[in-house]
């Protein structure tokens, strides 16, 4: 399992670090991706019982983090800037 973390947070580590300009990158980083772990993180084991137990389906409880996944997926491939041929530390927006 702790594999399967370090494949999935490699990736959006290096993402979060490009996304942000030098100046402000460890707040910008580390306060959404704190908090979202938090509330997306902590409230999956409840949810996915909660519709596990609901649907009378033991698979129920999957429908939550992959409509999570899939939410975020489509807004980050929308609305996220393509940074790959700006240097670290320029800003991404402008």
């Amino acid at each position: 399992m702790t594999a399967v973390v370090a494949m999935v947070y490699g990736p959006v580590a290096s993402y979060l670090v490009e996304l942000f300009p030098a100046r402000i990158r460890y707040t910008a980083l580390s306060f959404p991706y704190h908090i979202g772990a938090g509330i997306f993180g902590g409230i999956v084991p409840f949810t996915a019982t909660y519709l596990a137990q609901a649907s009378g389906n033991i698979f129920g409880g999957l429908m939550y983090p992959v409509v999570v996944m899939v939410v975020v997926g489509i807004i980050g491939s929308l609305f996220l800037p393509n940074t790959r041929a700006q240097a670290i530390d320029e800003d991404p927006i402008h």
